[in-house]
């Protein structure tokens, strides 16, 4: 079911975004999409667990940032205001609120 979500993403990430979108893989249970500046930007969906996921985007090579949501329940970030759904902004260590539905 996850793969044919991913098959679905990459689908519309190839046409609707064909500009910035350079190619798509589905692979060790993400997708990755390869952006035009060398980028890339992973989708992930749990296949056990209901409603967990993470989006990172990788840009370390470029400026050494990432950009990270996701909702695992680390217990280092129970302080964060929408625990466990949370934003890694520009490095790992670096995590605020996400209110990504």
């Amino acid at each position: 079911m996850i793969d044919s979500l991913f098959l679905k993403l990459a689908n519309i990430a190839e046409t609707e975004f064909a500009d910035v979108t350079t190619c798509c893989e589905i692979k060790e249970g993400k997708l990755r999409l390869f952006i035009v500046d060398e980028t890339f930007l992973d989708i992930w969906f749990s296949r056990q667990l209901k409603g967990r996921y993470a989006y990172h985007w990788e840009r370390r090579h470029l400026d050494n940032t990432i950009y990270r949501w996701g909702n695992a329940k680390h217990d280092v970030w129970k302080n964060v205001k929408t625990f466990p759904h949370h934003f890694h902004n520009r490095i790992d260590d670096n995590v605020s609120e996400s209110f990504l539905p």
